[in-house]
């Protein structure tokens, strides 16, 4: 009897979810140590106004272009301009919280290599915050350019940094709204197959775009997070799992019932 093995199917991995309460747990005390880490930078406004003028002196020794290009294409049209601000306002935590929700019940090895991921570069990030403050350049004299939330609205922040007790305003540098946009790019086009899956792209790109336009960061602050980004993905691997395999049921292929075969029948003739 002959045997016909079909080719082996993957099973999903399903078994890499970890429990959703402790995971709930980690993600909020995650966030609480953002908030608080933020906080924990304010004031340094000397120290903020000196680093935001390197910055920007540095950005033009080194060509890069002005923010206010951008800037200046948003002012154009001021449904444009409350839009920028709107994403930039809104998007950011939800958008990220539904990366990695889909992640968790779709793509659970790669939930937890995301997961890893932004928990290293946000607490990098972090560090940055306490060690380099940052005024952003919406509040630096010399880059002449708009404070577009508090002109146009919305805006996230308080009038002056000094009586914001929600975000720290010194905390330019690195931009985490890039910086996680970005992971959250790479995670889906890693943890997907569709041929559309490089326009996620499109999403860092427009938050790029946003907080450059809307003089909340700096292009240097997206370089060094994207900086910061690559280190952890080099040190961060994505696991590997052994693939498990459920092999179907083999095709049996059936003996001869009629008699020998012809060859034989025909050397018993002769």
């Amino acid at each position: 009897m002959h045997t016909r093995s079909e080719p082996a199917e993957r099973e999903p991995d399903t078994s890499a979810r970890p429990p959703l309460v402790r995971e709930l747990l980690l993600i909020a005390g995650l966030f609480l140590v953002y908030k608080l880490g933020r906080q924990a930078a304010n004031g340094h406004v000397e120290e903020a106004f000196r680093n935001a003028g390197h910055i920007w002196n540095l950005e033009r020794a080194v060509g890069l272009p002005g923010e206010g290009a951008v800037q200046g294409a948003l002012l154009h049209s001021h449904t444009l301009v409350q839009a920028a601000n709107t994403y930039y306002a809104t998007v950011h935590f939800p958008a990220t919280l539904a990366f990695l929700a889909w992640l968790y019940w779709r793509r659970p090895r790669h939930y937890v290599w995301s997961r890893r991921v932004l928990a290293a570069l946000t607490g990098a990030a972090l560090a940055l915050h306490l060690l380099f403050p940052l005024a952003p350049p919406r509040m630096l004299r010399a880059a002449g350019l708009v404070d577009t939330g508090q002109v146009y609205g919305p805006t996230v922040y308080a009038d002056s940094p000094a009586t914001d007790s929600m975000a720290n305003q010194f905390a330019a540098m690195p931009s985490l709204h890039v910086g996680w946009a970005l992971a959250v790019a790479v995670g889906l086009i890693v943890a997907t197959r569709s041929r559309w899956r490089l326009l996620w792209l499109l999403h860092p790109l427009l938050t790029l775009l946003v907080v450059v336009g809307t003089a909340n960061h700096y292009w240097l602050d997206a370089i060094v997070v994207a900086a910061l980004l690559a280190v952890a993905y080099a040190a961060l691997r994505l696991p590997r799992t052994p693939v498990r395999t459920r092999l179907s049921r083999p095709a049996v292929v059936p003996a001869q019932r009629y008699g020998p075969p012809a060859y034989a029948r025909s050397g018993a003739r002769r």
